[in-house]
This record gives structure tokens, C-alpha cells and sequence, in this order.
């Protein structure tokens, strides 16, 4: 199993973020993978810099580590031909290390441009086109299109990279995994459920493929304090993803988990000092036929010690 980092945007900003990838990549980790919002959570997170510029700068601050979106949102705030340029352009910055990671987005991040927030099926439909408009320009030479929700008219990228961008697509079950499998090349979830990865392998055929997900930790040498950090910046995590998506704002999330208690959290995300912890959780996934899994360090101000942490504890016990 590869084991990554993840460079969250809502709980730093863009500086603080490209030293983070730098160190990162320093510790040992095998992968990044970089939240694309408009804005955070909940206010305490207190930060959504722009996840394109920030990318851009973090492929001259790293040489090795593989980069990633988890997830971005082509189908409102960003048409699909856009997404599809900014990707060539990462990958060809990285040198061949980007792979684009798409989902169907939240409510949180998307209503900003006035067009209202559609349902789960209509949101599905509009993601399958993104990706056939994606998977064109990929292709190289003009491209247009005409469907339901999009059109393109004679677009080229022009600076198509050497590699082609490989596309993860994040699903929660079988019917986003039955028509997303076919058509990209990782699956992204963030739970570890065997039967999201089985059914993934049997839709896809051929060989298996990437299976990513993304786990959250607290570390701290002190469990108490980290517990409470947990509570007050991850407590929307409590909600699920299809509740999350529908929230509107940071006020909405504050709203919906007003009634989260810290033991909720620390029943659910590692706190505290001690790797054992981290490694079982890892170890679900593991279980759970992913092969890849992104650690989230809960609090901007943490990052440094935890990647200490990782460099020296962490990262040595999961590889042995």
C-alpha cells in the first residue's frame, strides 16, 4: 500500500501548503493529494486558498511524490474544459505525477456561481459528460461536443504532457461505481468497505486498479488536546458524504453537528501520540483491497510535528 499525505486547503494557506508538500516529500511519504473548495467546512478551519495555483507552485517544491486533486468539482464552478486544461498543465509541470482526481461535488463549494445546487442524479449525469469532454481533449487534437448539460466548441489543449492524466472518480457505491468504473482509471472512497473495491474490479475488468482513500488523524502528544482539535475542526466528518454534499455553508455545518460530542470524534478519528491507532485504521483499508491511502493531519498549526512524526514513527512502522 502506498501511503500519502493530504495538503488540505481548507486549514492553511497557499504558502504554508507548498512548504508542507516540501516536507512531506521529505519524510517519505509516497503521494499528495490536494483538496480543490471554494470554502472550508467549518469557520475554524479558516482557510480555502485557490488548490490550482497552489498545485502549480507545490510541482517546482517536490521531485518525487506523486500529486493529485481529492476531488475537484468539473461541472459548475469549473466547466469541464477548463478542468481538462489545468490538468495538462499540472502534469506537464510534475514532469508525468498528476493524477486527476473528480467527484460530483457539494453544495458548499459549487452554489457560489449562482446556478442553484441540482439532485444526486442530475449531478451524475453532468459528471459523465465532464469526463467525456475530458477524455476528448486528453486525446489531443480540437474537440467539440454537444450533450445535455455541456458544449464545447473546436477547443485544443495545446500543451498536451508527455503522460497522459490519469482520472480517479470518487464513488459511494454501486450505482456511481457501475458508470463511473468503466471510464477512469482509480477509484477514490473514503471508507473502507471491501465491497466498494470488489464490485469496483469486477465493473472495470481487466487488471485491478487503484483504489485510494483517505483516512483522518489527530496526532499530538497530547490526547486530550488533539481530541478537542479533532472535535472543533473534523466534526463534520460525522454527517457522511451524502449529507455533506447537500450543506450550503460553514453555518450549516456548524448547525448539523451541534450535537457531536468529542467521544464521538475519538471513537472514530485516531488522537493522540501513539501509532498503533493510525496503523489499524490503515489496515482496514488495507483489508478492504485499497492500495493507496492519503492521512489527514487535523489542524493547520500540527502539520510540522506531525510530519516529524511520520518521518520517524509513523511512516518506518507502517513499511515494516
Amino acid at each position: 500500500m502506498k501511503i500519502g499525505y493530504t495538503l488540505m486547503t481548507e486549514q492553511a494557506g497557499p504558502n504554508d501548503l507548498v512548504r508542507f508538500a516540501a516536507g512531506a516529500e521529505h519524510a517519505g511519504f509516497d503521494f499528495e493529494v490536494m483538496s480543490d473548495h471554494y470554502s472550508p467546512w467549518l469557520d475554524e478551519q479558516g482557510h480555502a486558498p485557490y488548490a490550482w495555483s497552489v498545485l502549480g507552485a507545490v510541482t517546482q517544491s517536490t521531485e518525487r511524490v506523486e500529486l493529485m486533486t481529492y476531488v475537484t468539482c468539473p461541472t459548475m464552478r469549473y466547466h469541464p474544459a477548463v478542468v481538462a486544461q489545468k490538468a495538462a498543465t499540472i502534469q506537464a509541470l510534475s514532469g508525468g505525477r498528476f493524477t486527476l482526481g473528480l467527484g460530483a461535488g457539494e453544495n458548499l463549494n459549487e452554489h457560489v456561481v449562482g446556478r442553484g445546487w441540482p439532485p444526486a442524479n442530475v449531478r451524475h449525469d453532468m459528471l459523465a459528460e465532464a469526463l467525456q469532454i475530458i477524455g476528448g481533449l486528453f486525446d489531443g487534437g480540437y474537440f467539440d461536443y454537444e450533450g445535455k448539460h455541456f458544449r464545447v466548441d473546436s477547443a485544443k489543449l495545446w500543451d498536451l504532457p508527455e503522460r497522459r492524466t490519469p482520472i480517479g472518480v470518487a464513488v459511494s457505491g454501486s450505482q456511481s461505481i457501475r458508470r463511473f468504473a468503466p471510464v477512469a482509471d482509480a477509484m477514490i472512497a473514503v471508507e473502507p468497505k471491501a465491497e466498494l473495491s470488489s464490485e469496483w474490479d469486477a465493473t472495470k475488468l481487466g487488471p485491478p486498479s487503484r483504489k485510494i482513500g483517505q483516512m483522518p488523524v489527530s496526532w499530538g502528544t497530547d490526547r486530550d488536546a488533539a481530541v478537542k482539535r479533532a472535535h472543533e475542526q473534523f466534526r463534520w466528518f460525522a454527517g457522511g458524504w451524502k449529507v455533506n454534499a447537500e450543506l450550503p455553508g460553514p453555518a450549516g455545518f456548524a448547525g448539523a453537528t451541534q450535537f457531536v460530542r468529542e467521544d464521538d470524534v475519538a471513537g472514530s478519528i485516531p488522537c493522540g501520540p501513539d501509532v498503533e491507532p493510525i496503523v489499524a485504521g490503515l489496515r482496514e483499508f488495507e483489508e478492504a483491497g485499497f492500495t493507496d491511502v492519503a492521512l489527514v493531519q487535523i489542524g493547520g498549526d500540527q502539520q510540522d510535528g506531525f510530519l516529524d512524526f511520520a518521518e520517524k514513527e509513523l511512516l518506518p512502522a507502517l513499511r515494516g
